[in-house]
């Protein structure tokens, strides 16, 4: 009897550790899975902030090669008159810097003026869209949200006939990791004293052969990994919004859309330019075009 009993002990205790047994290596598995998911969340975590890394630089350095991009306002310094207007107040600043021209070398150079100060620069519209934006705030933030205004130019003559102005805008909002752009172009008859739109220069009706070439353009562009990876063709809808927005050179004329109509913030540049011989189809055959060969 003493005999089975100890058999019966034994097996008791056997089978006592070999459940603990069991139960620690699951408890260890069960660690195992938990650490492995923390190291993989970091893991995914750390590739994020590698690639918000890699864009905020890209959209640095897309930005920082349209502010330092060459124009002529050195070389017509007689001509154009270089204005600054600076406002800094506690809930938001403006900052415009734009051209006017010298009226001594024409009276109608006023007509630029007066289109650039009164409707173009207007500070006190600016000041007025920015605090009603501030009360249509709902936001319990409403009260540290600040906005910052920032306007600069780009001008270029291609003849005695002819100047060529790029307005580019930048819109900083508190909590934004960058700003945005925005562009506005113009083309001022020296001659005339009047302004061109895209109907003084090109065919009527000819919008969507444009947007053609500009569209194999852009599509050449990424084929060749030209920094234009993630963009895409521009829409007829953007075009015929902003097909106004262009400054001519002697050879090309350069299109300029807002961030992420042709490109996203973080990849590509904000123009594409087309030869003027690529364009020799859709052009206006008129003497008072400068852009006629």
């Amino acid at each position: 009897m003493m005999k089975y009993l100890s058999l019966t002990v034994v097996l008791l205790i056997f089978m006592s550790c070999k459940k603990d047994n069991r139960k620690e290596t699951l408890n260890d598995y069960e660690d195992t899975i938990v650490s492995d998911s923390i190291v993989m969340d970091t893991i995914k975590n750390t590739d994020k902030d590698i690639k918000l890394l890699d864009k905020t630089i890209s959209i640095e350095l897309k930005q920082k090669k349209l502010i330092e991009k060459k124009d002529e306002r050195e070389d017509f310094q007689t001509l154009i008159i270089d204005k600054k207007y600076l406002v800094n107040k506690k809930d938001y600043t403006i900052n415009f810097n734009y051209p006017l021209l010298n009226t001594s070398f024409k009276p109608t150079h006023s007509n630029f003026n007066e289109f650039i100060n009164e409707y173009y620069v207007n500070i006190a519209k600016a000041e007025s869209d920015i605090l009603e934006n501030k009360q249509l705030c709902d936001s319990i933030e409403a009260e540290t949200f600040r906005e910052e205004r920032y306007i600069d130019y780009k001008i270029y003559m291609v003849n005695d006939q002819l100047i060529s102005v790029l307005f580019y805008k930048e819109n900083f909002y508190s909590g934004a990791m960058h700003p945005s752009y925005s562009f506005d172009g113009f083309n001022f008859d020296l001659n005339r004293g009047v302004f061109m739109a895209y109907e003084d220069f090109f065919n009527q009706g000819s919008e969507e052969e444009l947007l053609n070439l500009i569209n194999n353009k852009i599509n050449t562009n990424i084929k060749r990994g030209d920094a234009f990876y993630d963009c895409w063709e521009v829409s007829s809808d953007d075009f015929f919004e902003s097909k106004n927005n262009f400054v001519v050179n002697d050879t090309y004329i350069e299109f300029y859309f807002d961030d992420c109509v042709m490109c996203p913030s973080y990849t590509g540049t904000y123009s594409i330019e087309i030869p003027l011989e690529d364009l020799l189809a859709v052009l206006k055959k008129y003497d008072a075009n400068p852009l006629v060969f």
